[in-house]
């Protein structure tokens, strides 16, 4: 069965942007640890959730920066169901993420979010 392709966007609306909502989400929001991967996570009062990505320096230049950010996009853009809605997800890849395979990284997250029912 094929999914619409307005579910399977990346629009504006699902981006989270501007300094203070990134602060807010790494001093009050819960982590979630996996190998790679850390997901910090708080609610927003929005019917949607938000992604943000936080790449810095030490996974590697910019290349690796900007891959790791594009593999987070996707996974995100064609799995929403994993991700709670009424969130802002800060995604904080490590060195260990480019070891992940893509469908690997997609269980360890079905089984972080299934087994952490508080969100």
């Amino acid at each position: 069965m094929r999914q619409s392709s307005h579910i399977q966007s990346f629009s504006k609306k699902e981006r989270l942007t501007g300094t203070e909502n990134f602060i807010r989400v790494y001093q009050k929001g819960k982590r979630i640890k996996l190998p790679g991967l850390t997901i910090i996570v708080i609610g927003n009062y929005l019917p949607y959730r938000r992604i943000g990505i936080s790449a810095g320096r030490k996974i590697g230049g910019a290349i690796k920066r900007n891959r790791a950010k594009r593999l987070i996009r996707e996974l995100f853009r064609t799995n929403k169901w994993i991700f709670p809605a009424g969130h802002d997800l800060v995604f904080v890849p490590y060195r260990k993420f480019f070891h992940l395979d893509l469908n690997e990284l997609k269980s360890n997250l079905v089984k972080a979010f299934e087994a952490s029912k508080r969100f």
